[in-house]
């Protein structure tokens, strides 16, 4: 049983930009030299989700939409009340979307339905700086 991980920085636009990372993971899955195991994807950060989805531009609209539904940014978040930052909604956001998502990997390539992506969501209200850490477990 071996490991291998990468970190990768990437920047950010502000809420509702979505960065499709799947590239990034095969990548990783590819270069690490072990045939099967587990990728995890994990960003440390409390305002930012990793998920898998469809990047098509009809779901992320639907997603976002989803997001605001349940979690209005206009509503009072004792956070916000707190620290003046205006991004209650985005720490609530991250915390029931995730900061990661394990997948499998078989015969070195990362397993995954034929539509389906890992993406990096920005949920704060201004433009940051991500990493992005995808820590494999395999042989």
């Amino acid at each position: 049983m071996g490991t291998f991980r990468t970190s990768t920085v990437i920047e950010t636009h502000g809420e509702g930009d979505l960065v499709d990372v799947t590239s990034l993971v095969e990548r990783t899955v590819t270069g690490s030299g072990l045939r099967q195991g587990i990728a995890l994807v994990f960003t440390p950060h409390s305002t930012a989700a990793v998920v898998t989805l469809e990047n098509e531009p009809g779901l992320r609209e639907d997603l976002f939409q989803a997001l605001e539904r349940n979690f209005p940014k206009g509503s009072e978040y004792q956070h916000h009340l707190r620290w003046g930052d205006g991004n209650g909604h985005s720490h609530i956001r991250s915390t029931f979307l995730g900061a990661s998502v394990a997948l499998p990997f078989d015969g070195g390539r990362l397993e995954r339905g034929e539509w389906q992506q890992v993406a990096l969501l920005e949920l704060d209200v201004r433009g940051r700086r991500r990493e992005v850490i995808v820590q494999l477990l395999g042989e």
